[in-house]
């Protein structure tokens, strides 16, 4: 068996995966998932808030066979060659905990080590009907990024945190 899965353009990380490549196999994102790929995350008391990815900040990609990426795609990453083709094995990510901060003013993405170079980092956030996106980058030597947002204190909201070379988080988060 072997995968297709749709990734983050800047960042690589897989979003989605299915068993199914060769014949039949969709050629771009766009025939996949349509205009957006929504991830859902659920906010309690039966509320659940849609993160719309935009089909043109997704591609696709053939792999080899991980299933793993079925399960928790978010923890794995696509690499692609100098010629801008997706490498045919995924990369597992590293994987963080207790860095996603959700203030009145924006959203600040702390990961473990500090990362060598710059590092993208790519955000949705919910907001009743609406979606930030957000986008910034972690400096060199450093290990976050606050990326400004406004938001009600109090809050809660569906994150989805893309940091690149780190695993994804698709969460709850209250604002403080």
């Amino acid at each position: 068996m072997a995968l297709s899965v749709v990734y983050a353009a800047d960042t690589g990380h897989v979003v989605g995966a299915l068993a199914l490549t060769g014949v039949g196999a969709p050629a771009d994102v766009a025939a996949l998932v349509g205009r957006a790929l929504p991830l859902r995350v659920s906010l309690g008391q039966g509320r659940t808030a849609t993160l719309p990815l935009n089909a043109r900040d997704l591609a696709l990609a053939a792999v080899d066979d991980e299933p793993a990426a079925l399960t928790d795609p978010l923890s794995f990453g696509v690499e692609v060659t100098g010629e801008g083709r997706p490498k045919p094995a995924l990369v597992r990510l590293p994987s963080w905990t207790d860095g996603i901060a959700l203030a009145k003013d924006g959203l600040t993405v702390t990961v473990q080590v500090a990362v060598a170079r710059p590092t993208p980092v790519v955000a949705l956030v919910s907001d009743e009907q609406d979606t930030h996106v957000l986008a910034g980058e972690i400096p060199a030597q450093q290990t976050q990024v606050k990326l400004p947002v406004t938001l009600t204190a109090g809050s809660v909201h569906g994150v989805l945190v893309l940091p690149a070379g780190w695993a994804g988080h698709l969460e709850k988060a209250a604002v403080t």
